[in-house]
């Protein structure tokens, strides 16, 4: 026999509702009424929460249908300031200044307390809606030569417009068509391939360390790109692209791009984009196994002061006592090495797809589904196939992303000699936990989604919040007050623990009685747009 519960889980997926709400109750402080309320989870991953995952899906495909062909300028223009912003910044002047008197005085401890009211300012300004900070940068930006590699070739360079738009053409019956495209960007070749299943051939000769560094770096090199393309094209490229795995587990690029180039050109930028990786060299193992460096504290400094590094302590070298160069003083040694090489660059492979699309027609919408057709699984989903061959290969991607570094933090680096970039206790090779090395991500820590700024000129919050919108209305309901005065409410959520928290099960079955009304009105309102009869609902909204 099924578990009662188990049944509500699957009638909640059916019906579209998450199956992993999170409780919340809201009080009122105006009346002191506090009412229950259940938050879908928002997972992406249909692993988690299928009807989430879907949700999240068809909202991405609607930001994409939305921005792909836009036939008027963007409006970009911020919102004005309201009255609160403006109070915000004014007191946050008034702070600075006084901030900036205690520091010509010499009063150390009073320019530490008025950094902290700064900080948390800056922080209200945010909350507030603005966006950025006032501070500025407050470490000097390192930076090396920006001289082109001599192996890559030379890209031409158009006076750049201020549009977002592509070319128009007019056809022979006087109608306006406005192109756009569609590109996939691969990966090379690590080594040869078995066709239809993504396993090397011979594993001994596939390069895995190429291909491990190549998907850490990946999101670095789609920067690139957009960066040439938008040189070569002349005008404001937007796009809307998807980062995927292919059967060998490289990941790849699909991007629907508004306007339209000749595919020369875009082969031409994929060929010349490349991205160079100034990190220290990784070429000698100095610390593994038994042997690794040890932590030791540093002297506290007078009136509670820290390092300019932020770190408390140093690593050193067990045998000898040597400290190891941080992260810092590492990069300074790069710097002043003339003959100094990247220690990775990476590059496109020969593999690069671009079609032309018009808006409207039934590529246009085959090309939205393929862009979001892997949104709701993750990058590592192979992991769990019944292939042997595959897992291997999986497993050896994975070991090859062991010890390679993901970033200045990571703990990898104490294997090559050099502290990480903010050093503390506890770190050790081979126990790294960013993202690009658990098993599921394979390598690529960036966002499986990228969209450009003027796409749609709409966040997702906001596509969320049309669609919130067309079906309240559709309804014929009101908006919650709570969206027109945030301010009134305060939000709590029901600990696991709290005796008072009402079951998952009623919960679910709470979602599901709503969403089928909800469906159910929905229909019947379809029905009467079309001249139907009511008995010819469908049987949900009868029972609902």
């Amino acid at each position: 026999m099924p578990l009662a519960l188990d049944v509500a889980v699957e009638v909640a997926k059916l019906n579209g509702v998450c199956i992993r709400p999170i409780e919340m109750r809201r009080l009122d402080l105006v009346t002191g009424r506090e009412e229950p309320f259940d938050i879908p989870c928002g997972a992406t991953q249909e692993a988690k929460c299928p009807p989430c995952a879907k949700r999240n899906r068809y909202l991405r495909m609607a930001q994409c249908r939305e921005g792909w062909h836009l036939e008027a300028e963007p409006v970009t223009a911020p919102d004005p300031a309201t009255e609160d912003q403006r109070w915000l910044i004014e007191f946050r002047a008034d702070v600075q200044a006084k901030r900036d008197h205690a520091e010509r005085v010499g009063d150390v401890e009073e320019v530490t307390d008025w950094d902290e009211a700064i900080a948390e300012i800056d922080a209200e300004i945010n909350v507030a809606g603005m966006r950025g900070n006032l501070s500025g940068r407050t470490v000097a930006k390192r930076s090396r030569s920006t001289r082109r590699r001599q192996d890559a070739p030379d890209l031409p360079r158009r006076a750049m417009s201020p549009t977002t738009l592509g070319r128009a053409f007019t056809g022979a019956d006087g109608k306006v068509y406005r192109p756009s495209m569609f590109i996939t960007l691969t990966l090379p070749s690590y080594g040869r391939i078995r066709a239809g299943q993504g396993v090397p051939v011979d594993p001994s000769t596939y390069d895995y360390a190429r291909a491990a560094r190549d998907a850490l770096h990946f999101s670095k090199l789609v920067d690139r790109f957009v960066q040439n393309l938008r040189r070569v094209a002349g005008f404001d490229v937007q796009y809307f692209a998807t980062v995927e795995p292919q059967k060998r587990l490289a990941p790849h690029l699909h991007m629907a791009i508004r306007g339209t180039l000749p595919r020369a050109e875009i082969k031409a930028i994929a060929a010349a984009t490349y991205h160079q990786v100034w990190w220290p060299a990784v070429d000698e193992v100095r610390f593994e196994g038994e042997h690794l460096p040890v932590w030791t504290p540093r002297a506290e400094l007078p009136d509670n002061a820290t390092y300019p590094d932020g770190q408390d302590g140093d690593y050193l070298d067990p045998e000898t006592g040597e400290i190891l160069p941080t992260w810092d003083e590492a990069l300074d040694q790069l710097d002043q090495d003339d003959e100094a090489e990247p220690l990775h660059v990476i590059r496109f492979g020969d593999q690069v797809d671009v079609q032309g699309v018009l808006a409207g027609t039934p590529d246009a919408d085959q090309c939205i589904r393929y862009l979001s057709k892997y949104l709701t699984k993750s990058l590592g989903d192979t992991l769990d196939t019944d292939d042997a061959a595959r897992r291997d290969h999986a497993a050896r991607l994975v070991e090859a992303l062991r010890y390679e570094p993901c970033s200045p933090a990571c703990p990898n680096w104490l294997r090559y000699g050099v502290q990480p970039k903010g050093a503390k206790s506890g770190m050790a090779p081979g126990r790294c936990r960013g993202k690009a090395h658990k098993p599921e991500h394979l390598g690529y820590a960036g966002r499986r989604v990228l969209v450009s700024r003027k796409w749609s000129n709409k966040t997702l919050a906001e596509h969320k919040a049309d669609r919130r919108a067309w079906v309240l209305s559709a309804l014929g309901l009101a908006d919650d007050p709570a969206q027109a005065d945030p301010h009134r409410y305060v939000w709590k959520p029901v600990s696991s623990k709290d005796p008072t928290r009402t079951p998952l099960a009623k919960r679910l079955l709470r979602a599901v009685a709503d969403r089928q009304r909800t469906r159910a009105r929905l229909l019947e309102l379809q029905a009467r747009a079309e001249g139907q009869p009511a008995q010819n609902l469908s049987a949900i909204g009868e029972a609902a």
